[in-house]
This record gives structure tokens, C-alpha cells and sequence, in this order.
């Protein structure tokens, strides 16, 4: 999990300066939009190992489904439920860019990384927290 956490925290400073920019300037760089998907896939799915991880470390059943391992992480106490609720949601994001449902909504994306960059650091810590118990 230590290694996971490593590789979440070396994508996510790849992704700060992508996000950091403006949405156009984000929207004139060609390769903005590609990396910004590729590092959200890798680390919401990287995420979902630790979560899978911890689940079945102390309920010895998988959750049924990405959504449910962020919910889970709640019930465990390992984040909040109202983290564990708005962590949720990525698990659809992840979904939608590794499996090409729909067509990406550039802005959409652009404003759900955002914000996913304010949740992660919580989530992080509270991961460190909990194994270092």
C-alpha cells in the first residue's frame, strides 16, 4: 500500500500544475487534456486498490463495486462518511475514462480535477493514519 501511496503522491504533483492553470490556457495546451485523464485514472485507480485492500483486510469480503470500496472506507472509519460519500463519486469518473462511455466533457473534467485535488490530500493522510496504527 506504502508503494501505491507514492506513486498517488508523484502523480498528483503531476497533476497540480495541470489543474493549477486557467481552463483556457488549460484547453490550449493539446496534451493538457490527455495527461489530466491519464493521471486521474491512475490514481483514482490506485485508490480503489488501497481501498479494496483495506476492506478486505477487516471485513474479509470485497466490496461489490469501486463506489462501495470508497463507502466502505466510511464505515470502517478510515475517512468520514461525508469524505467517504464525496470520494464516491470518483469511482464513476474512473469508470468513464478508462472505459470510454461517454464523450469527456473537457470543462466538466477540468472542474471535477479540481476539486478531486482538494479531497485527495485528506484521503492520503487518513490512509497514512490508519496504517500507521
Amino acid at each position: 500500500m506504502r508503494r501505491k501511496i507514492k506513486f498517488i503522491g508523484e502523480d498528483f504533483e503531476k497533476l497540480k500544475p495541470i489543474v493549477a492553470a486557467s481552463y483556457d490556457e488549460f484547453m490550449a495546451r493539446e496534451v493538457a487534456q490527455p495527461a489530466l485523464e491519464r493521471y486521474l485514472e491512475r490514481i483514482i485507480g490506485r485508490m480503489i486498490d488501497i481501498n479494496y485492500h483495506f476492506v478486505r483486510e477487516l471485513r474479509h469480503l470485497p466490496p461489490k463495486d469501486y463506489f462501495e470500496s470508497f463507502k466502505e472506507l466510511g464505515n470502517l472509519k478510515i475517512v468520514s462518511f461525508a469524505a467517504a460519500n464525496e470520494l464516491a463519486r470518483y469511482a464513476g469518473l474512473r469508470n468513464r475514462l478508462a472505459h470510454e462511455y461517454d464523450e469527456i466533457d473537457a470543462r466538466v473534467l477540468y472542474e471535477q480535477a479540481k476539486k478531486f485535488l482538494d479531497e485527495l490530500p485528506e484521503y492520503l493522510r487518513a490512509v497514512e493514519e490508519f496504517i500507521s496504527k
